[in-house]
């Protein structure tokens, strides 16, 4: 993907667009496309320090300044509370994404390729400057913005202090006695140790969430590279709280390179857009620093390990792109902290910290991600000694009743949570206030619960065990068409409860024509496609709420009580399009004209990848036209679902037993 001046004709334009790498571990560095920091989540290094969850800002950018034949080229872009106040992106020439971004800039007679990316398993940030100079002698200036606090917090002039001992090639910069040091070192020219501050940086995203916008950033010196007249230099600039090994910033770039090509060739998928999306889907998976094996964070730059989130997207993440022994090992760790049949909602990877349980759905996401896993792999073995104990210790829990309120009710459904208790994934909450009660029996927890119902009876046959529970997933079928069919407007309610039946229009029922077991003919199933095509679907997703309802809201802005308040009531999320193209494609008996316009649901998010967070799928939209990204630049289960029902429902790339 390329991009050019007409991209950031204005700073306004420039700063739409925000890039992200990352490490493998829940690190990353990540800026707007022309390099102003707009969210405190911006930095060129935010290190996970043994958890995801603890991320914290090191390095917030690294502003440049280059001098030739007595004029000062600034080449930082920055806006301040006084405004913008300094416009480097005037003289960026093009950005270009090979999934790791490229920027060009060029000036008089100077040209600069600007390469930045991460070292995978290493909290290192890597910039290589490839400096092609003019006729004349030139001096590069590097100046390091320097911080050390949580990735939600803020920091101003005075509250951290920082020591720097100056090393070979560079500094080291030490706060608190926890946290570990900052090495920054330049592979040509000399360190300057000149301290200063870099005040009242103003982030435009921040103001907009209803969050503090202002932070004060430390410049401990700057660095300086001569250059020749005529001299075409490579210089590589490394931030990390590793321990320095080598300065070949090229030989880096070249292991990071030949990683992504692996991937890819792993993925066996030819296809251009699916073969982004592999290596978008890398990012997401991630090495645990405590307890060790792969798990995966729901989304950046702020989201942490999820349960639900990472059984929806373990299958587009791991078993699409055939990294099999990785997704074993998602499964092996949600499987060993089950409790009471219940999988973490939130997942810590530190030490002392226990899971938190609060969720219906997940331990149910779980069976679909194991009968997945079983169909990609023919992992029989692994399904049997691991997994398949701890799928009849959900359902036994489940029947019998376990925390929040879930259990089965007399007639078979599943019954959960309360009005002060949100256990799905329209979990909301905003202090006390509930904003999509969904307690009692809701439409996808129990097409999940059939679903799993059936996996556990496949899987007792294969294993030649007798049925767990025979006549239960009959006895679900027949009283779920009966409670939650609305046959005056030939859809599903949305959730029964001692209130009543939700007629409320939501993308919920999609799950249940999508899963490999549901218990609705066809007949229904077309009724439902087209219900949800005609008032949820948008280009980008579907709408959690249909415009036509009264408590339809269809921007997501302002500060976080009105961003909750309509984040379930009519924004449109990304992942929904695959279980939506998963649904149609079935309902429409996999015909030649529904494969067409599965197609044609996929096409927008070929545009999308150019937009927000470049090369990713965004966590959600707007429900009204034009349909502006909002909330995380990159979701996992976003590029998951888009890729799954792309490569399995369009290309038809169907699980191969291996």
């Amino acid at each position: 993907m390329r991009f050019g001046k007409g991209d950031w004709r204005s700073f306004e334009r420039g700063i739409e667009k925000e890039w992200l790498v990352t490490n493998g571990q829940g690190s990353y560095a990540s800026s707007t496309l022309i390099g102003a920091n707009t969210r405190k989540y911006h930095g060129l290094l935010v290190a996970a320090l043994g958890s995801c969850g603890q991320r914290n800002l090191f390095l917030a950018k690294l502003d440049e300044r280059f001098e030739t034949e007595g004029q000062t080229y600034n080449l930082a872009t920055n806006q301040t509370v006084w405004g913008v106040t300094e416009f480097g992106y005037i003289h960026l020439q093009a950005a270009v994404f090979d999934f790791l971004p490229t920027f060009t800039i060029s000036f008089a007679d100077v040209t600069i390729y600007k390469k930045v990316f991460m070292v995978y398993g290493e909290n290192t940030t890597v910039v290589i400057y490839h400096i092609q100079n003019g006729a004349a002698p030139a001096l590069l200036r590097l100046f390091p913005l320097v911080n050390c606090r949580d990735f939600h917090g803020i920091v101003r002039q005075g509250q951290v202090y920082f020591q720097q001992v100056t090393i070979s090639y560079g500094t080291m910069v030490k706060t608190a006695p926890e946290k570990p040091t900052l090495h920054l070192v330049c592979s040509d020219g000399a360190y300057l140790e000149k301290e200063d501050w870099y005040l009242k940086m103003f982030y435009r995203e921040e103001k907009e969430r209803g969050f503090e916008a202002v932070e004060d950033h430390y410049i401990p010196g700057h660095f300086e590279v001569k250059i020749a007249a005529r001299e075409e230099k490579i210089v590589t600039f490394i931030a990390t709280m590793e321990e320095v090994y080598t300065l070949d910033g090229l030989a880096l770039l070249q292991l990071e390179n030949k990683r992504h090509q692996q991937l890819i060739n792993q993925a066996g998928i030819t296809d251009k857009f699916a073969a982004s999306l592999v290596l978008a889907a890398d990012a997401f998976i991630i090495q645990r620093q405590f307890n060790g094996g792969k798990n995966i964070i729901a989304g950046y730059p702020w989201f942490n390990e999820w349960g639900r989130d990472a059984m929806i997207a373990l299958p587009g993440l791991t078993l699409v792109t055939k990294r099999f022994a990785e997704a074993k090992e998602i499964l092996t760790l949600y499987a060993r902290y089950c409790k009471n049949g219940l999988l973490p909602n939130v997942l810590f990877s530190n030490a002392g910290k226990e899971p938190w349980y609060n969720t219906v759905d997940a331990s149910l996401w779980f069976f679909q991600a194991a009968y997945k896993y079983l169909q990609y792999t023919a992992d029989y073995q692994f399904i049997r000694k691991e997994i398949y104990p701890v799928l009849k210790e959900i359902v036994s829990n489940y029947i019998q009743g376990t925390s929040y309120g879930i259990k089965m009710a007399d007639d078979g459904l599943i019954v959960a949570g309360s009005s002060k208790i949100q256990l799905t994934w329209m979990d909301a909450k905003v202090g006390g206030w509930v904003v999509t009660p969904r307690h009692g029996k809701a439409v996808e927890i129990n097409a999940l619960w059939y679903n799993a119902l059936n996996i556990l009876k496949e899987l007792a046959h294969l294993f030649g065990e007798e049925p767990f529970y025979p006549g239960l997933p009959e006895k679900v079928k027949k009283n779920f068409n009966r409670e939650f069919w609305f046959a005056e407007g030939g859809y599903l309610y949305d959730v029964v409860n001692a209130e009543g039946k939700d007629v409320s229009l939501r993308p919920n029922q999609v799950i249940a024509l999508s899963l490999p077991y549901t218990m609705l003919d066809p007949g229904r199933g077309q009724s439902i496609i087209q219900k949800v095509w005609s008032e949820l679907y948008t280009a980008y997703g579907l709408r959690s709420l249909s415009p036509k309802d009264p408590a339809y809201q269809g921007v997501y802005e302002g500060d976080e009580r009105q961003r909750d308040s309509a984040y379930h009531q009519g924004t449109v999320w990304s992942w929904l399009i695959g279980p939506f193209i998963t649904a149609f494609r079935k309902v429409n008996n996999y015909s030649a004209a529904s494969k067409r316009q599965a197609y044609g649901f996929i096409q927008p998010f070929k545009d999308h990848l150019r937009e927000y967070g470049i090369g990713y799928i965004s966590e959600i939209f707007d429900g009204n036209e034009p349909l502006i990204p909002r909330g995380c630049i990159a979701q996992a289960w976003g590029v998951a679902e888009v890729l799954r029902a792309y490569v399995e429902d369009v290309l038809e790339i169907k699980p191969g037993k291996n």
